[in-house]
């Protein structure tokens, strides 16, 4: 239930996993609607929206067909933290979005709200079992499994100043019973809020003022799909300007107004993406703040105001505008505001993303206290997966947060429990040097495979090219180029020459060679491995990446093999804590309402000791 980016993904998946599905909206004109912010991707995000395709999800695909500015993020870093973000038309990734859903044959797409989750009693004394749902129409409908994807929709209140309203969006109703009918089963339940910025009209801004954010040219695809044509759409620049002490100072007078700093806001709001209320108040010694001017669409007139998330008076918002560089006789078109909203704590979901309370009922997105796109529409195709997989009677999937980013978001939420909206940043995995947007598919397209999600020429295609990395990576390692050959190029480079034969590899590894010059020092026709490799660049970049990093990967996959011995002992489902005496009374309580299925997951609870570790395998050998 739900059509925003993680009811996509959920229904999406399980229909083409062939399963019957379901898909209830408030209003079928809002599947995927852009809420916030008109982008996909972002630093470690895309990680999760290459992640997503890579397993046969689909928000790839459609940034990538409504996208009008693609940029890789942080390429003056190392490659474990780039990150591939873009720009979308808003109007265009919603219509594709309603495309896909009415394309697909197994859905049916339901306009209705739906009131009441159905169970029994469960099997062998499981508990409940859903057995279907009540919609505000009516309806009762009958189902096997429910996946809640109800972003921010749950008892939803907007504020603007002191005004408040309810609903999830402006101009789009809250989401009620619900999160009463799921308290009646035993859930606990919490408030988060989040924000969204002004919107201008493009007519009234002087973007001479401002600095001029280009996108890539060319640019790169999130989908392992696309091909040809790319880019789809008409490619546009962003605009860079900044807050100023005259904005502080008017923002200020609104203080008093302020539903955040007055209270009526009683939900956590994101720390990493605070409001501009919320940033001069905590970082009063800064004298400004980035402001990203972004195009919505490509025939509106709204640019989204980045940066500039707020719940302040429209009056306030306004004044404060004005004073922003480009921005002198702006015109706000949507006022920016803040929405308060029900989640359920992640404790109450193990790893697949059911519910502990209630056998074969899921929690994907918001409702599970997470912000952005690129995190709900990963914990829906988690969810839509693992839903179709236990009707089939089959292992769930369960990604490692060695495996993926997906794995870490997930493995955070269950263990970490947050409780402010949790947002993905690489700094969240440990073993991001392995976990990089460019080798995705590597690591995830043969489980998506094996699912039912991508196709057998999708994989023959990632095999063959697997191969060719293997024998790149091995003739580059064991083969030599002589000073004659490469010398001039070196020179050319103000890179040191060499008095002799020396490995291909060692030349790579030097921070200012590329492969692709390299293999320009090489008689491409004569050795027809270079010439395959040549003609693939995502195969020259893996091999390029492995043998430049290769002492930071192999240690990497030496600490991965540490975490999986963990990992691999297994804690039994009806484990009695209690009997043991020496836990402290934090772990305890933690591991009692957690379940951890390993000692692996057991050590990453937050307030779970290692002395606590220690007795719970003294204990498990006695």
């Amino acid at each position: 239930m739900g059509a925003g980016h993680a009811g996509i993904e959920a229904a999406v998946s399980a229909s083409r996993m062939g399963m019957s599905v379901g898909m209830i909206t408030m209003d079928t004109n809002a599947i995927g609607r852009m809420s916030c912010n008109p982008a996909i991707g972002g630093t470690a995000k895309g990680h999760l929206v290459r992640e997503v395709d890579a397993l046969g999800g689909v928000m790839g695909e459609l940034a990538d067909k409504t996208g009008i500015q693609f940029k890789m993020l942080n390429k003056s870093k190392g490659p474990a933290v780039w990150s591939p973000r873009c720009q979308s038309d808003k109007d265009l990734y919603s219509h594709a979005a309603r495309e896909l859903i009415t394309g697909e044959e197994n859905i049916d797409l339901i306009q209705d709200m739906v009131k009441e989750v159905t169970v029994k009693e469960g099997e062998d004394d499981f508990g409940l079992e859903v057995t279907g749902i009540k919609t505000a129409l009516g309806y009762d409908i009958k189902c096997k499994s429910v996946i809640i994807t109800s972003g921010t929709f749950l008892n939803a209140v907007m504020h603007t100043g002191i005004n408040q309203t309810h609903g999830g969006r402006i101009g789009e109703q809250s989401a009620t019973g619900l999160s009463e009918c799921l308290m009646n089963f035993g859930f606990e339940t919490g408030r988060l809020k989040t924000g969204t910025p002004p919107r201008l009209d493009t007519d009234t801004i002087d973007f001479s003022k401002t600095e001029i954010q280009h996108g890539d040219n060319p640019p790169a695809p999130f989908s392992f799909r696309t091909k040809n044509g790319f880019p789809y759409q008409k490619q546009v620049n962003c605009y860079l300007t900044h807050t100023n002490e005259k904005t502080h100072e008017i923002l200020r007078t609104g203080f008093g107004e302020s539903p955040m700093f007055s209270g009526r806001i009683k939900g956590v709001g994101p720390r990493y993406c605070p409001s501009i209320e919320d940033k001069i108040s905590r970082f009063s010694d800064r004298p400004r703040h980035q402001i990203f001017l972004e195009p919505e669409t490509l025939n509106g007139k709204t640019v989204y105001m980045n940066g500039f998330s707020t719940s302040l008076p429209l009056e306030v918002q306004q004044k404060a505008a004005l004073t922003v560089p480009g921005l002198e006789n702006v015109k706000i078109i949507k006022q920016g505001y803040a929405v308060e909203y029900d989640f359920f704590p992640t404790h109450q979901i193990y790893l697949t993303l059911e519910t502990k309370i209630v056998s074969s009922l899921y929690f994907a997105g918001q409702i599970n206290g997470t912000s952005g796109y690129e995190e709900a529409a990963a914990q829906g195709l988690v969810a839509g997966i693992n839903a179709s997989l236990k009707l089939k009677k089959c292992e769930p999937l369960i990604l490692k947060r060695s495996e993926a980013y997906i794995g870490v978001l997930i493995d955070d939420l269950i263990n970490k429990c947050p409780e402010e909206p949790y947002r993905m940043f690489t700094s969240c995995a440990e073993y991001r040097l392995v976990l990089r947007q460019d080798n995705a598919d590597i690591r995830l397209m043969e489980k998506g495979h094996n699912i039912g999600l991508i196709s057998k020429k999708l994989i023959d295609n990632l095999r063959h090219r697997n191969e060719l990395i293997k024998e790149g990576i091995k003739y580059f390692s064991s083969n030599t180029i002589s000073p004659k050959v490469v010398n001039g190029f070196l020179l050319s480079k103000n890179s040191s020459p060499i008095n002799q034969n020396e490995f291909l590899s060692n030349i790579l590894k030097r921070t200012d060679i590329t492969i692709s010059e390299i293999i320009g020092c090489l008689n491409v026709n004569d050795n027809e491995l270079i010439k395959q490799i040549s003609e693939v660049p995502e195969v020259q970049n893996q091999i390029e990446i492995d043998i430049k990093y290769a002492g930071y990967i192999t240690r990497q996959n030496e600490q991965i093999e540490s975490f999986e011995r963990n990992e691999n002992i297994k804690i039994p489902e009806d484990f009695k804590y209690e009997s043991i005496k020496s836990l402290s009374t934090e772990a305890l309580g933690k591991l009692k309402k957690i379940k951890p299925k390993s000692i692996g997951q057991a050590l990453r609870i937050a307030g779970v000791r290692s002395s606590d570790i220690s007795a719970i395998l003294i204990y498990m050998r006695g």
